[in-house]
């Protein structure tokens, strides 16, 4: 499960640093502020796959926690 949101992580950053097709066409400031706004959104939407993976890694550890718990032999 690590390596599949590792792997989603990397791909989506790599993806982000492709050249945008909406950034054509524009110079200077324009292009800078283009190229900024892409990199904001890749920060929030790798900042978005983070919470999910650590909700996952949490739900998921709990989960496996109770179900330690329930197999326990009682005394």
């Amino acid at each position: 499960m690590q390596v599949l949101f590792l792997i989603w992580i990397i791909t989506g950053v790599i993806a982000a640093n492709d050249d945008d097709p909406s950034c054509e066409g524009l110079t200077g400031d324009a292009l800078e502020l283009c190229r900024d706004a892409g990199d904001v959104g890749t920060a929030i939407g790798v900042g978005l796959v983070i919470g999910l993976w650590a909700a996952v890694d949490i739900i998921l550890g709990v989960t496996y926690g109770i179900y330690i718990l329930s197999r326990r032999r009682q005394p």
